[in-house]
């Protein structure tokens, strides 16, 4: 199961910003905002701070309450094989 902690992409399209315009603002690399923003990792509480200063929010706007967490079942498929 897959949690979605942070609401980065969430607060960066209320704010019509992109993943790459905050990768230059902390000097980060695209690839790891981008896996911020997908939940697949997740930045440091320093990165986070970084991040709620650059956007002008507060911090906690940046996460998701701990009882509304989203939590999403990841499965996956391969279908059916028949060895012939």
């Amino acid at each position: 199961m897959a949690k979605y902690i942070n609401r980065l992409k969430v607060v960066l399209a209320e704010q019509h910003k992109t993943n790459l315009w905050l990768a230059k603002k902390l000097g980060k690399d695209p690839a790891t905002v981008s896996k911020w923003c997908t939940n697949t990792a997740q930045p440091s509480l320093e990165t986070l701070t970084a991040i709620a200063e650059s956007l002008n929010v507060d911090i906690r706007s940046l996460l998701n309450s701990t009882s509304d967490a989203i939590v999403a079942e990841t499965s996956i498929s391969y279908g059916s094989y028949e060895g012939k």
